[in-house]
């Protein structure tokens, strides 16, 4: 085997350079506020929610996550780089298992809330 070819697959995957990309500091500060204020909202509103609330919270998280998936889908359709390309596949089949599996799990969840028939016994003529 030659010695040289895995180092030029690899040298395939290195993504092309990319000029830097500057954020205004106050732009950044206002984020992480937005992002620290939404973890902190979002911990409180779930802490709280009673259990019989819990399905229709997770059919609307699904719901998110669909538009994840959309995002994910968007990036990995730019074709910016390979390593955008390939960290956008990755970010689709993920956002892909989340929503399938969450879809799945509500179903279930809903199924336990369903009333059962009984069978009644046969009468004797």
């Amino acid at each position: 085997m030659n010695p040289v070819l895995p180092i030029v697959c690899l040298l395939m995957f290195v993504p092309e350079p990319v000029a830097p990309v500057t954020v205004n500091p106050a732009v950044l500060i206002a984020s992480l506020y937005v992002f620290a204020l939404a973890a902190f909202l979002g911990y409180q509103v779930i802490s709280r929610v009673p259990p019989l609330l819990h399905t229709p919270l997770m059919s609307a998280t699904n719901a998110i996550s669909g538009i994840s998936l959309i995002g994910s889908l968007v990036i990995a359709g730019a074709h910016k780089t390979q390593l955008s390309t390939i960290l956008g596949f990755i970010a689709v089949f993920t956002a892909t298992v989340n929503v399938v599996g969450g879809f799945g799990i509500t179903d279930r969840m809903l199924k336990m809330f369903q009333k059962r028939e009984v069978k009644k016994p046969a009468e004797a003529k």
